[in-house]
């Protein structure tokens, strides 16, 4: 009797084993060997010598000089800020574009309002270069931009705003990218929200905003904060937009791991950048979870 009871447990187990497997193979390992490398010794013409160090990440702060004597190098700490800065601002871009706009979805009717999510998601059918590169002819001399400003004379013929390759024009990549993995997890919290509660609030002389202030967005903060971390995390990691919309000239920490593995051939040190991005998404993650356990339900008591 007891093994018939077990059957069902042993089942699921079974049926989640190959699920286990390719999550152990193709992506614990790879993250295993990736934090592996970031302890070991770079070897000048490409991988790694297999000797325990820690050269990568003292190397975020000092570099050596001459006589081997470590130096300080802000160098990697003006990346690492310029990288958490231009992440949190589109982040903050990206919820206030996205509220508004997931607000506005969930008030219309079920019909219109899965035609709406749909178009919502038609930028994540497109590839992401060819929407780069959109950007590029937008905001380039002579774009669709600099044109309006040439023809009130506010620039000169042949004149630039000189937007593009700039920290604009990674800003506005970053928002455009993400801001519909913004707008669906606040659509999601505010799909669940129990309409009476405004309309209580509304019965007790509350104004919009104040309904809006101490209803709607304490029982929106869950889909806000998912949208947040959807963001901020590969936002921090990007590096399409950095290179192609920041002409390579502003380096952000994705674009860092690009060119040590590439370019610099420095696995040791692109390996250590990668698993400090990999910390942040642990801890960004820690508080999500924190947060959200805290957070109130949606519907009406």
């Amino acid at each position: 009797m007891s093994g018939g009871v077990n059957t069902p447990a042993r089942s699921r187990w079974l049926g989640l084993l190959p699920a286990c497997l390719a999550i152990g193979v193709f992506m614990l390992v790879p993250l295993l060997i990736m934090v592996a490398i970031s302890f070991m010794e770079q070897n000048v013409y490409g991988g790694v010598f297999r000797v325990f160090s820690t050269d990568a990440y003292v190397q975020f702060l000092f570099e050596r000089d001459f006589d081997g004597n470590l130096v300080f190098n802000p160098a990697y700490l003006i990346i690492i800020g310029r990288s958490f800065l231009l992440a949190a601002i589109a982040t903050i871009l990206c919820v206030t574009i996205g509220f508004p706009v997931a607000w506005y979805v969930v008030r219309q009717p079920e019909r219109k309002r899965n035609l709406l999510v749909f178009f919502i998601t038609i930028p994540f059918w497109t590839n992401l270069l060819v929407r780069a590169y959109a950007w590029i002819i937008i905001l380039g001399r002579g774009g669709v931009i600099d044109k309006p400003f040439q023809a009130l004379g506010l620039i000169g013929p042949g004149e630039s705003l000189g937007l593009l390759y700039s920290n604009t024009a990674i800003l506005i990549g970053l928002t455009y990218t993400y801001l519909p993995l913004m707008v669906l997890p606040i659509y999601a919290s505010l799909e669940k929200l129990d309409f009476r509660l405004v309309e209580a609030a509304a019965d007790l002389y509350a104004d919009k905003w104040a309904a809006m202030r101490h209803v709607v967005l304490p029982l929106a903060a869950p889909g806000i904060i998912a949208g947040a971390i959807l963001v901020f995390v590969p936002a921090l990691g990007d590096f399409i937009s950095p290179n192609l919309l920041g002409g390579a000239k502003r380096l952000m920490l994705g674009s860092l791991v690009q060119f040590q593995f590439a370019t610099a051939r420095n696995w040791p040190f692109g390996a250590a950048v990668a698993v400090i991005l990999l910390a942040v998404v642990f801890v960004s993650l820690l508080l999500y979870v924190r947060i959200t356990r805290k957070a109130p339900e949606g519907g009406a008591p």
